[in-house]
């Protein structure tokens, strides 16, 4: 081993130290080739780049990622650049590449209950997007669009040959999501994400290109400006050796490779209702005639999208990026779908971590929550028929079945949709849902009236014409 010697040395046996060193390190086995490039090295180089034009934070240790600050409701230009004069064996058979871009949460706590979030921040600021694209500005930028249900994300179409920038603006600050919801604390990170897409044969935007993100935080007005040079002002107070450890703040920031994000389908459990101008036939589906799809359609939580045990390798990958588990597919790139069910709850915690790790075992193993409010229903003429016959004789084998509605929202429409649902009507031909009291008397059912329903209750259902529409009124017996 060599050693340097942390004392100074006469000039002339530096010099020959020196020289010894030199003539050392020249010897075959200290040599070290420039590794050329091979194709596989090549194809696998991104075809664009991403280019934030904000500064990252001086105060970011060695081995991290970067963290950049911006301003809530400023413009940030975003370049989009075009790697394929390096990549030449990229093909893009499209002129325009689409580029999905969005906001998302970094912390993975924050992911899971995503949608709530949002909705809380829309209800507190009705009208405002969480993300938005500044046109004016923008270059080389066509048919921008931001989509009213989704607000912190918008998209556009771009030509990779032309120069082309997006100037973006956040309107939500990082103290928003905390849960004191103001300044004086620690905001949560954003991740700021852009998915590109290429044509496919039919001409639709389908096809993955490649997809990049970058840690960043929001400020109120002219706070980044404020944050940034604080964590200068703190790295010139330490020694050199201590800030070495931290990473060179740069001008501007460079969006690194990630995974897609998993855009699922959107799933409904209510089949569509048909409509005919013949009345509609009021029979409640025979569970025993009924497919098991339908089954499940009409009657039980979804259970769409498991793990089957016969999956590959391919299609459980495919999954846990469906299921957001895209930060894990690594660690499980050699396990097929029989693998993945194998493993016990502590394997997945010690693997994945106990937030992850336990919703990946319940997923795995499709545990759904207790609905809230479960009733039986049963139809009066079916109940008729199997009374009837005991009656006048005891050993009459008659079955009455009566058929389970599982409520979540525990409101009078959600009954009204589920009640439908058995009737294989439409909702708006069910006029009023009443539930016979004392003396016989009609209770019109209302929201409170469901809320406080005993579990597990069972009510025979009579239907009654309406006079004034088409329609038919629901009697819970």
């Amino acid at each position: 081993m060599l050693f340097w010697h942390s004392q100074p040395e006469p000039y002339h046996q530096q010099s020959s130290s020196t020289s010894f060193l030199r003539d050392v390190l020249a010897l075959p086995i200290f040599k070290q080739e420039e590794p050329q490039p091979s194709p596989e090295s090549d194809s696998k180089v991104s075809p664009f780049q991403y280019v934030l034009c904000a500064a990252t934070s001086p105060a970011v240790k060695l081995h991290e990622e970067t963290l950049t600050y911006l301003n809530q409701g400023q413009s940030y230009e975003i370049r989009m650049l075009n790697n394929r004069k390096q990549v030449c064996c990229t093909d893009l058979s499209s002129k325009y590449v689409k580029s999905i871009l969005r906001v998302v949460f970094h912390d993975r706590r924050l992911q899971y209950t995503e949608h709530q979030q949002l909705e809380g921040w829309k209800w507190n600021r009705p009208g405002d997007r969480i993300l938005d694209i500044d046109i004016p500005l923008s270059v080389g930028i066509i048919e921008p669009r931001a989509n009213p249900t989704q607000l912190n994300t918008i998209e556009f179409l771009w030509d990779p040959a032309k120069r082309a920038s997006a100037f973006i603006q956040v309107h939500c600050i990082s103290t928003e999501f905390t849960p004191r919801k103001h300044g004086g604390e620690k905001g949560v990170p954003f991740r700021i994400q852009i998915d590109s897409f290429k044509q496919n044969a039919s001409g639709e935007y389908t096809e993955h290109v490649n997809s990049a993100s970058t840690q960043v935080k929001v400020f109120k007005p002219k706070g980044a400006d404020r944050k940034q040079k604080t964590d200068r002002e703190k790295m010139e107070k330490r020694s050199p050796q201590e800030r070495e450890k931290y990473q060179q703040s740069y001008e501007t920031t460079f969006l690194t490779e990630c995974s897609p994000w998993p855009d699922l389908p959107c799933v409904t459990n209510t089949p569509s209702p048909g409509y005919s101008s013949s009345p509609p036939s009021f029979s409640i589906r025979d569970g025993r005639n009924v497919s098991p799809n339908q089954e499940g359609d009409l009657l039980l939580p979804n259970l769409a999208d498991p793990l089957l045990p016969n999956a590959s390798i391919q299609d459980a990958q495919q999954w846990l990026h469906r299921h957001r588990f895209s930060p894990y597919s690594r660690l499980f790139a050699n396990f097929s779908g029989a693998d993945l069910l194998k493993m016990s709850k502590e394997d997945l915690v010690q693997i994945c971590g106990p937030a992850d790790g336990i919703r990946l075992y319940n997923v795995i193993k499709r545990r759904n929550v207790r609905p809230r409010l479960t009733v039986y229903v049963c139809q009066e003429a079916e109940h008729s028929r199997a009374v009837q016959p005991q009656k006048q004789d005891q050993s009459a084998d008659t079955l009455c079945v009566y058929h389970a509605i599982y409520l979540e929202e525990l409101t009078a429409l959600e009954l009204t949709e589920k009640i439908a649902n058995l009737y294989s009507i439409a909702p708006c031909q069910i006029n009023q849902i009443y539930r016979q009291g004392p003396t016989g008397v009609h209770i019109l059912v209302s929201d409170e009236m469901v809320h406080y329903l005993i579990d597990e209750s069972c009510f025979v259902i009579s239907t009654l014409k309406a006079e004034s529409s088409e329609g038919y009124h629901i009697i819970l017996k």
